[in-house]
């Protein structure tokens, strides 16, 4: 009995676009035939149908389609639902009821035959009317009409009488009553905690907030913002208390909480999660070739080699065929591992991998590739049970391995992820399909993502969706800035949790359904590139984050094309388990990355090992598909009706140079070992880590850095092996720069320095010193004459005093005069002697033709 061949499905999209021109085509023909323009075929459709079904109401009937078919075509995420179809039945069936309400019960059928009225869909006001009376029927009759918009628009009550607000407000009195009741409904409906399911997100019905369908201004919408939120009092709080107060909570302007701090600051948009209708599902099966005779080939060989084994069962994967087999007893399976190439050869397949054993079973299985590899769509995987029974929102689909089992991985239990591959190997697909996994399971207010894409081609295309926190960051110091934005955020998640007593941040978000703290996710499609850049500061943000930040739910997706030894140090190895190799050219990457062999002998295209840290062995997986336009349209439905703004503060919070080095502590303690170290070995004549460590105390690490610093700035020399390192600068050298600087950093204070032939604006120091500026400070000093700044009488007794200290005065600075030979020693206002010059002024006479 021959196989039944699948009939391929057309595209949702184009069925869609077919189904519209349909609609519209008979839409169009509906309207000649009121006009006699549609022939005979059209006389009957209108005098014959539409007349007798629905009566006065046809020429409604038209319109209806051309609206269905614009949503089709204009709206690719419509999705038809049975209860669409129910809601237009019910529709139809009430409005032909009200128009029929004009005939007694005994006249309504010959009215309906006739083609008047409500026509014969119009017979459904005889019974109410009948048995209930006219009042009653007008009342029944439309609450029908309600709750079939209800059951079209899959919408609540409370938002449709919010959409026709303004309709009521022009009603006067009675108007504004119902209006005031439409805002004690919609402030009970927001008050109520949220008890949809995720699965209505994902048949795509979308329900408009409060917000979004009122605007204050006819001529303008507004839309909802994503930015950053001052954690202070606004100027706006007390307009919105009151009109919190005042019951009117829709006229509150998004994202404002009367006052109060959230746990996350930042305003969210909230957009329904995509739908499965965006992606296609192209699914294709592998071609194994002769399983039998492959088996007897793989026996026959390693039979010729002295080894007797039982095959069992194999397994058709996606990209390869495993088989299995048991050795006999007293077999080393080291054996049968060495035999690699001879079975490849006997295969005539290139590369096979031995899997000895296979975890959980005592069988050895052999992976030989197929002759015709199978695409694993990203919507097969999500249509599968494994992703329906999931236990949380932050799966990550990988594919599927060679059983045909579907894998998906925990992110928050990895919590990291390092992938690597080289070019063409599926490196690339695998970070898209983590990133649309993600936003398939999460809005906004759940998840917020870091981009880094280093290429500016790979992940820019995700610019403009609302789970982003900046733009897609494209180079190494935007980077660096996250990383440390990213590692504050950690501290402020801590602290959080530490005063609110729970352990992870899923324990605190149950606690406060309404304040949830979004889990944060960082993506890094190049590592290399910022490693080569400035590995000290990427390597410690990593490093910190890795190790703490699984608690407060911010994970690392780390990918690289090179996995070598300076790209991904031992440190990121300890603290990221989850591990995702593709095709890697040479034994030794597969070693860095998963820490034995088997990624050099994959096939590329998607097919890669995945090791998390309960696993035993690298699993065989053959990663899920995600094409270009399935991506785009996904990333198209997530920036479509809302403008971001993102929070510019995450990149621009380190250019005052004020913020704090949160990965090697505060720039002031580097300093202060700089310039003692920098002292020491000029004073001690020497200069060497040990040294370093002995005086001050700390790690060689931190020693042989300064080292480094020190030799950068040109105080000592290149190591030389076991000599010791040169010093290049003398003691009289590093006083003089110290004076130097001690003059520089003068400038940025209010003290009093005179230069020689230098004019003085006393004005300008009238209120620093407290002395009347016409009588006793000079307008100019000479460069021959000796400078003199006088002081006042009550301080004339103490200023030779502070003259002769002056040395040991910590606020003395020395400044070279005009003509380089004299150096004045200047002071404070605080500590100003009465003269200053080559020669004190010994009587008053010299005192007083100097002033």
């Amino acid at each position: 009995m021959g196989r039944r061949s699948r009939q391929p499905s057309f595209d949702p999209i184009l069925s869609k676009g077919i189904i519209a021109i349909v609609l519209a085509v008979v839409a169009i023909i509906i309207i000649l035939s009121f006009f006699d323009q549609a022939g005979p075929l059209g006389y009957i459709l209108n005098k014959g149908v539409l007349s007798f079904l629905f009566g006065s109401i046809r020429y409604a009937v038209p319109f209806v389609i051309l609206v269905i078919a614009w949503f089709l075509i204009k709206d690719s995420d419509y999705n038809y639902k049975p209860t669409h179809g129910i809601g237009a039945a019910l529709f139809f069936l009430s409005m032909s009821g009200l128009f029929h309400m004009g005939f007694t019960p005994a006249n309504m059928w010959a009215q309906a035959i006739l083609g008047h009225g409500g026509g014969v869909f119009g017979m459904t006001a005889w019974p109410i009317k009948t048995y209930l009376g006219s009042i009653a029927a007008w009342v029944v009759l439309t609450a029908m009409a309600m709750v079939s918009l209800l059951l079209m628009f899959n919408t609540l009550i409370v938002h449709l009488l919010v959409i026709n607000k303004k309709i009521f407000s022009s009603f006067g009195v009675f108007g504004k009553s119902a209006i005031k009741i439409i805002n004690e409904v919609s402030k009970k409906d927001k008050n109520a905690p949220d008890e949809q399911p995720d699965d209505d997100y994902e048949d795509g019905e979308e329900e408009k907030t409060d917000e979004e369908n009122e605007s204050e201004d006819d001529d303008e919408d507004y839309r909802l913002k994503i930015t950053s939120r001052k954690i202070g009092g606004d100027d706006d709080d007390e307009d919105d208390a009151k009109k919190f107060e005042n019951g009117n909570l829709l006229d509150l302007k998004p994202g404002k909480t009367l006052g109060l701090e959230k746990a996350w600051p930042q305003k969210t948009v909230i957009k329904p999660t995509p739908k499965l209708d965006l992606l296609t599902s192209k699914r294709s099966k592998p071609t194994s070739g002769d399983i039998k005779a492959n088996t007897e080939i793989i026996r026959e060989t390693l039979q010729e080699f002295g080894i007797d084994v039982d095959m069992g069962e194999s397994s058709v994967g996606p990209t390869v065929t495993r088989y299995t087999l048991k050795p006999k007893k007293g077999m080393k399976l080291s054996r049968i591992i060495a035999l690699s190439n001879d079975l490849s050869l006997a295969l005539a397949a290139h590369p096979i991998r031995i899997e000895a054993p296979i975890p959980g079973k005592s069988l050895v299985g052999i992976e030989v590739p197929n002759e015709k590899t199978a695409i694993i769509t990203f919507k097969e995987l999500f249509e599968s049970d494994e992703y329906r029974n999931r236990k949380h929102n932050m799966m990550v689909a990988l594919g599927k391995d060679v059983a045909g089992k579907v894998w998906f991985a925990d992110l928050p239990r990895m919590p990291h992820l390092l992938i690597a591959g080289s070019t063409g190997s599926g490196k690339t697909v695998c970070v898209n399909t983590i990133l649309t996994s993600l936003l398939y399971q999460n809005t906004a207010e759940t998840l917020r993502i870091f981009m880094v894409d280093p290429k500016r081609v790979e992940l820019t295309l995700y610019n403009g969706i609302p789970h982003l926190l900046t733009p897609v960051i494209t180079n190494t110091a935007d980077t660096i800035k996250a990383l440390k934005w990213t590692t504050a955020e950690m501290d402020r998640r801590f602290e959080i949790l530490s005063q609110d007593k729970s352990r992870d941040l899923d324990s605190y978000n149950s606690k406060h359904p309404n304040d949830k703290i979004p889990h944060l996710v960082f993506v890094v499609d190049e590592l290399a590139d910022l490693m080569a850049t400035a590995a000290g500061e990427i390597e410690a943000g990593i490093i910190r984050l890795a190790q703490m930040a699984r608690a407060v739910g911010i994970h690392l997706v780390l990918a690289t094309q090179r996995p070598s030894v300076d790209v991904i140090t031992g440190l990121m190895k300890a603290n990221i388990p989850g591990r995702i190799a593709f095709s890697l050219p040479s034994i030794i990457d597969s070693r860095t990355i998963l820490d034995t062999s088997g990624a050099e002998k994959l096939l590329g295209r998607g097919d890669m090992l995945y090791l998390n840290n309960e696993l035993s062995k690298p699993v065989r997986i053959q990663g899920a598909f995600l094409s270009e336009d399935d991506l785009k349209n996904v990333v198209k439905y997530l920036q479509k009706g809302e403008y971001v703004e993102y929070d510019e503060k995450i990149l621009k919070q380190n250019e005052s140079g004020s913020a704090i080095n949160v990965f090697d502590g505060s720039d002031d303690d580097s300093d202060k070992f700089f310039e003692e170290s920098k002292r020491l070995v000029v004073q001690a004549g020497k200069a060497s880590a040990s040294y370093l460590q002995r005086k001050l105390k700390i790690g060689y690490a931190r020693a042989a850095r300064i080292l480094d610093e020190l030799e950068e700035a040109g105080i000592i020399g290149p190591a030389d092996g076991a000599k010791p390192r040169e010093i290049l600068i003398t003691e009289e050298e590093l006083n003089a720069e110290a004076h130097m600087k001690m003059t520089e950093s003068m400038h940025g204070k209010k003290s009093l320095i005179y230069d020689l032939g230098e004019e003085v604006d006393v004005e300008e120091y009238s209120d620093d010193v407290d002395v009347e500026p016409e009588d006793e400070i000079p307008t100019n000093v000479g460069k021959d004459e000796e400078t003199v700044i006088p002081a006042t009488s009550e301080e004339e007794d103490k200023g030779e005093e502070i003259e002769e200290d002056a040395d040991e005065t910590v606020s003395e600075e020395v400044v070279e005069s005009t003509d380089k030979e004299t150096l004045i020693p200047i002071l404070h206002r605080d500590e100003i002697p009465t003269s200053v010059g080559k020669e004190k002024a010994e009587t008053e006479e010299d005192e007083e033709k100097l002033t």
